[in-house]
């Protein structure tokens, strides 16, 4: 708990003092009629709380006498209990998870006004819940009613992500850490299913064994829908039926992975259904590798965030024009961003708590630097589809992607996804294997 109690006090320090900030954690999910979505927790509220029940609302308070963070939570109850597992709650809210005060959800409307009596300004991110986008406002007119009685009312909402996002942008070691053991499990899982394909198993079968060695060592969850797409399917950016047969002479695109202690991986790897790749796969696959070795170079801090990308279309743009998939002078293709026919994506995105993670890109209008603590994936591709006006045949439904994921360190950067095969020897050697 150490380490949310400095985040927390961390934001506070930011806020200053006058202020309250107020995090729901996410709502509970229905799947179909009384059925519901396993619960995760809003990553801005466990990021702060590390507390994983659902109905819960964390507040800050800067220079509370009684104590700066209060934590409203479900109350036990033994009879519930039997059905629904057990709570903390408000002696383990506080014993358990570093709250100062905590009190029953149900008495929210009643307390929380209180709390944001003579406060400046609330902090709170709007539009993530409707239910609390209309709670503030009414909270705010009743502490108006109170005026008269000397209640000073917040004059202020401000919008919290702008701190807290920020804060969860550069990753502490115990985050690395988990980052690094998901990654290294994801790896286990990519490596099963490569050793796994072949011809006429199904898609699914495949991310089957992608969720078991992920259930194996111990995340319960992927970090995202899982895309196993073969042949056609592997140029659908995020195709996730995954429930085609696979065929000898396709490829088989892979983006799987693992959440471990609510930390994302996020891994990509494109390998041949019958285990060989055709010389036309061979040359798309290469120079995607290419491409994402060459991005992977200018993941260094001090570096804008479009550098990587910048790179990886250089190489791409030139590898096409040399296959005669792209015709013309190479400036030209460039400037005209000619290479976004066949990979009409960016090159990553922040990973952390959630897959495509929090943090601005640009600061004042400019790509931002990188900086040591950023996680970032890297992953160009490129996408071919069946009947592609001006495309040899021989291009057809090959679909590669290849995407590591990187954290930035103040000698370079380290590779969290390296135990994933990525050369063509590589990965036709494990397969034969």
């Amino acid at each position: 708990m150490k380490e949310f109690t400095r985040r927390r006090r961390r934001l506070m320090h930011m806020m200053g003092r006058n202020s309250i900030a107020i995090l729901p954690t996410a709502p509970v999910a229905i799947r179909n009629r009384d059925v519901e979505f396993p619960f995760r927790p809003d990553s801005d509220f466990y990021y702060l709380t590390g507390f994983s029940e659902p109905h819960a609302v964390a507040v800050l308070v800067p220079g509370r006498a009684q104590g700066e963070f209060i934590l409203f939570c479900q109350e036990r109850d033994p009879d519930m209990e039997i059905w629904t597992g057990r709570r903390a709650g408000q002696e383990g809210a506080c014993r358990l998870f570093g709250a100062d005060d905590a009190f029953p959800i149900s008495d929210l409307d009643e307390i929380l006004p209180g709390l944001m009596e003579n406060r400046e300004k609330v902090f709170y991110t709007m539009g993530c819940s409707t239910e609390y986008d209309l709670k503030i406002p009414e909270w705010l007119r009743q502490l108006r009613q109170k005026s008269r009685a000397g209640v000073h009312v917040p004059g202020e909402i401000v919008a919290l992500e702008h701190l807290l996002h920020e804060m969860r942008l550069f990753k502490s070691r115990r985050e690395i850490a988990a980052m690094r053991r998901a990654a290294k499990i994801s790896a286990l899982a990519h490596r099963r299913a490569m050793q796994r394909c072949r011809p006429a198993l199904w898609e699914y079968q495949i991310e089957a064994e992608l969720r078991a060695t992920f259930m194996e060592h111990g995340c319960r969850s992927q970090a995202y829908p899982a895309i196993v797409g073969g042949g056609e399917n592997a140029c659908i950016l995020h195709y996730t039926d995954n429930d085609a047969e696979l065929q000898a002479g396709d490829l088989l695109l892979i983006d799987a992975g693992a959440e471990y202690q609510n930390y994302a991986a996020d891994i990509t790897r494109t390998i041949p259904v019958n285990g060989c790749f055709s010389a036309a796969q061979r040359a798309i696959y290469e120079l995607v590798l290419a491409a994402q070795l060459a991005a992977i170079e200018k993941v260094r801090s001090g570096n804008h965030w479009l550098d990587p990308h910048q790179a990886a279309v250089r190489v791409l743009t030139r590898g096409l024009r040399d296959l005669g998939l792209l015709r013309g002078d190479l400036r030209k293709l460039l400037k005209k961003e000619a290479c976004k026919r066949f990979f009409m994506h960016r090159t990553g995105h922040w990973l952390g708590l959630d897959v495509h993670d929090v943090g601005d890109y640009k600061v004042g209008g400019v790509w931002r630097l990188l900086e040591p603590g950023m996680v970032l994936t890297v992953e160009p591709g490129l996408y071919i589809p069946a009947g592609a006006k001006g495309v040899a045949k021989k291009w057809w439904n090959i679909g590669v992607r290849i995407e590591d994921d990187v954290l930035i360190t103040r000698q370079g950067c380290e590779i969290l996804s390296k135990d994933v095969p990525k050369t063509v020897a590589e990965i036709e050697a494990l397969m034969a294997s």
